[in-house]
């Protein structure tokens, strides 16, 4: 009897592990998805042009394929290549994260800059001149995985920052289900942004005056809503990119900028007592924002006229 107890003593004490183990997984996912909140909105803002001009029929299978691609990307690639990071030269996740920030901050300034004057007209029409839809098709998958490949690095070294598991075990378990779930999360969302204009559509044709007001509103709404992501993911994009440059400065023994940010922050937010940690946050994300999108106008003439050409010459000469 004894034996049996003192079992059943360690199966609730194994228990007690696991269940601590999946709440630290829980919160590293949740912590994690905050830190590349702005990279995860980009991803899902960008990813709907991938299936602009091609039969509706196909939007689900190529988001799919896309998913698919992204979660490779992730668990294959990125996930075993960030641990071997960190295990063997951690003193370089710093500036990965800091350069994956700039990008960021170019990113969104190239999107505002490209708001104020559009100039990828000429590579649209190029894009719809395929003739073959599967070319096209695979043309557009391809591309859009080679974009995520850059946003899934910058979410995977983001969300190993805020790992705090000891063993190199549990990050990675903990990493991959980041990884899977923002996957899930994203691309599940823009799956379903795709299609709630064919639902609303669909709705139009009911015999009931209510459900024919909602669908015709549904089809006029996302267009808008496809703005506001937009919106939202450009300044998220320069809000983070910012943030991560002025913490790596900081970390890296430049900390000027961050303890300028920190201290308009605490005077804005005594001075609005009843909304201090509202106010401190919107104060030094909206600084960041601004020094990121000023860090990445910066950038803008520097890869497109610089970095772009180079590449461009290789591959040519491939």
């Amino acid at each position: 009897m004894s034996g049996l107890l003192a079992l059943l003593d360690d199966v609730a004490a194994i228990a007690k592990v696991a269940a601590a183990s999946i709440d630290d997984i829980a919160t590293s996912t949740a912590k994690a998805g905050a830190k590349a909140a702005g990279i995860v909105i980009d991803d899902a803002a960008v990813t709907p042009k991938y299936v602009t001009g091609l039969a509706p029929a196909r939007e689900l299978p190529i988001i799919g394929r896309i998913a698919m691609g992204s979660l490779k990307n992730k668990l294959l690639i990125l996930l075993p290549a960030v641990l071997l990071l960190q295990a063997f030269a951690p003193w370089i996740i710093t500036p990965l994260l800091m350069f994956g920030g700039a990008y960021l901050c170019f990113e969104g300034a190239e999107k505002v800059l490209h708001t104020i004057r559009p100039h990828d007209q000429g590579e649209l029409a190029k894009d719809m001149s395929v003739g073959d839809p599967a070319t096209l098709e695979a043309q557009r998958v391809r591309g859009a995985i080679k974009t995520d490949f850059i946003l899934s690095a910058e979410i995977m070294v983001l969300s190993l920052s805020v790992i705090d598991a000891d063993s190199i075990v549990m990050r990675g378990i903990t990493l991959a289900v980041v990884g899977a779930v923002i996957t899930a999360a994203v691309y599940g969302t823009v799956a379903l942004l795709v299609k709630i204009d064919d639902v609303g559509l669909h709705m139009t044709l009911s015999r009931s005056g209510a459900i024919q007001a909602v669908g015709r509103g549904l089809v006029h709404a996302m267009p808008k809503v496809f703005t506001l992501l937009t919106v939202v993911g450009t300044a998220a994009m320069c809000w983070v990119g910012g943030n991560i440059i002025v913490h790596g400065l900081d970390v890296l023994g430049w900390p000027a900028i961050y303890d300028w940010i920190h201290h308009i922050a605490e005077g804005a937010a005594h001075a609005v007592p009843a909304a201090s940690g509202f106010v401190a946050w919107a104060v030094t994300a909206g600084i960041d924002g601004i020094l990121g999108l000023l860090l990445g106008m910066l950038l803008v003439p520097v890869v497109l006229h610089g970095v772009k050409p180079i590449f461009g010459k290789k591959q040519v000469a491939h």
